[in-house]
């Protein structure tokens, strides 16, 4: 009985309130956690060529793998650097030597600095400041 009262109790946590199913569950015998990535990663499997609605099996697997890898670059940068923090500095110390990670990530980091300095000219040119 206090086991189908904790199983419920679980299952309220993984209720987001959108009520969109990004709460999904996973069945995989890793016990239950919600799913972050589906819709996204859904989209971006269409985007290489997937079907449109891939299999949840296969949306699954790929998130499984995306969150090792965002777990294992996170442990790793928590222990170089500034002890027990993650910077920036640090992530790009780590895929300094994957050439495709690297542009990626200093792609993005340009842009977001353009970003930065747009919304900066942006919020000058509206309010005088």
């Amino acid at each position: 009985m206090a086991e189908e009262e904790d199983e419920a109790g679980y299952d309220e946590e993984l209720d987001d309130g959108f009520g969109d199913g990004s709460g999904d569950v996973d069945a995989g015998g890793h016990g239950k956690r919600k799913r972050l990535f589906s819709k996204e990663l859904r989209c971006m499997m269409y985007g290489f060529g997937d079907d449109q609605n891939p299999y949840t099996e296969s949306v699954d697997i790929l998130e499984d793998l995306v969150i090792e890898f965002i777990t294992e670059m996170t442990h790793k940068a928590m222990s170089i650097g500034r002890q027990g923090r993650v910077q920036v500095e640090d992530i790009v110390f780590l895929i300094r030597k994957d050439p495709r990670k690297f542009a990626r990530v200093k792609d993005l980091l340009t842009m977001n600095e353009e970003l930065k300095r747009a919304r900066k000219a942006f919020d000058e040119a509206n309010y005088g400041s």
